[in-house]
């Protein structure tokens, strides 16, 4: 039985990712686009196994056409589509794209006679504990148990996942951590620290960290799960821990760039609301908010453990993510790898 790849969100950092190595192995896709975003992969003249359907997770109806003629088809669908925001609470916009949206994806899903549905969720979605506590996968998902709009928002969405699985869906979900590396055009926060740090645009470092993982790595993780995922079980999608500091040494070393003051994490919290001021002066998007403060501070001790053993997962050293990314803005070319 062939099978079609439905990919939503397909002109993001990491939709944009998985199609191109779907391409690449000459797989049927269906990529959704919203009104007025670019493809990502132009479709070549005769090309018929790749697609591009216009629509909105939040309207159902629109993604009804993702699903037309799949009879006697096994369907994949890669739900990434979403809204990240490091805002410090969930918009209406938000909540309408993240949980409206898996839930709409799920009911689609459940109307296919056989398809399976490899949720994007975040590592976000996960509870913290204490600092010293190494984070694993979990089963049950709640907005009370973690900070922040977004994250709640995908713990919320997932546990719509968590809850259709039990009612018979075909579903694993993957957590990635803090995305990194080429190809992004849906104006990913990390990639535009390295492209503000670059132009000279980056006012100061934080003296904090997190996880930082390549997109590529992400991507390989998702179509692992789609083939070896079981079901109904998770998958931690993640790198290690990388201080700021020393991702824009990388960025310095491999790129240039000047020497960058870097604040204590009072300072930066005390000079956050000014620094999002002068961004929005600008006309530019603030990197450094309450919440993504909070993100630079917070238990990042992921383990990818699960996603090693079960579906062969795993990341390469940022550096040369760095090095990828820097050539992808000059318009280097870059390893399709």
């Amino acid at each position: 039985m062939n099978t079609l790849y439905i990919i939503t969100g397909a002109a993001g950092h990491l939709g944009s990712t998985i199609l191109r190595k779907l391409r690449r192995q000459g797989a049927a896709v269906r990529g959704l686009l919203l009104p007025g975003e670019q493809p990502p992969v132009p479709v070549r003249e005769g090309e018929g196994r790749l697609a591009y359907i216009r629509g909105d997770v939040r309207d159902r109806a629109s993604l009804r056409p993702l699903f037309e003629g799949t009879e006697n088809r096994r369907v994949v669908v890669f739900h990434t589509a979403g809204i990240i925001d490091i805002a410090d609470e969930a918009t209406p916009a938000m909540v309408d794209v993240n949980v409206g949206g898996a839930k709409n994806i799920v009911a689609l899903c459940r109307e296919q006679a056989n398809c399976r549905l490899v949720y994007v969720s975040s590592v976000h979605a996960i509870p913290e504990k204490d600092p010293l506590h190494v984070l694993e996968e979990v089963r049950h998902f709640s907005p009370d148990d973690v900070v922040g709009g977004y994250a709640k928002t995908k713990a919320a969405a997932t546990q719509v996942v968590m809850d259709a699985v039990r009612d018979g869906l075909d579903a694993v979900v993957v957590h990635p951590s803090g995305i990194l590396g080429p190809y992004d055009s849906s104006r990913n926060h990390l990639v535009q620290m390295v492209s503000d740090y670059l132009h000279g645009r980056l006012p100061a470092c934080v003296n904090g960290g997190y996880d930082f993982v390549d997109v590529r790595d992400v991507a390989d993780g998702c179509l692992a799960a789609a083939e070896k995922g079981r079901t109904g079980e998770c998958y931690i999608l993640s790198n290690r821990h990388y201080e700021v500091k020393d991702v824009l040494g990388m960025v310095k070393k491999i790129g240039g760039g000047r020497r960058l003051p870097v604040l204590p994490m009072w300072m930066a919290r005390a000079a956050a609301p000014v620094i999002g001021w002068a961004a929005r002066l600008k006309k530019r998007r603030p990197l450094y908010t309450r919440y993504s403060l909070y993100t630079l501070r917070s238990n990042d001790r992921f383990s990818h453990d699960k996603a090693t053993r079960e579906l062969g997962y795993h990341p390469r050293d940022l550096y040369q993510t760095i090095a990828d990314t820097i050539a992808w803005m000059l318009r280097r070319p870059v390893p399709s790898a």
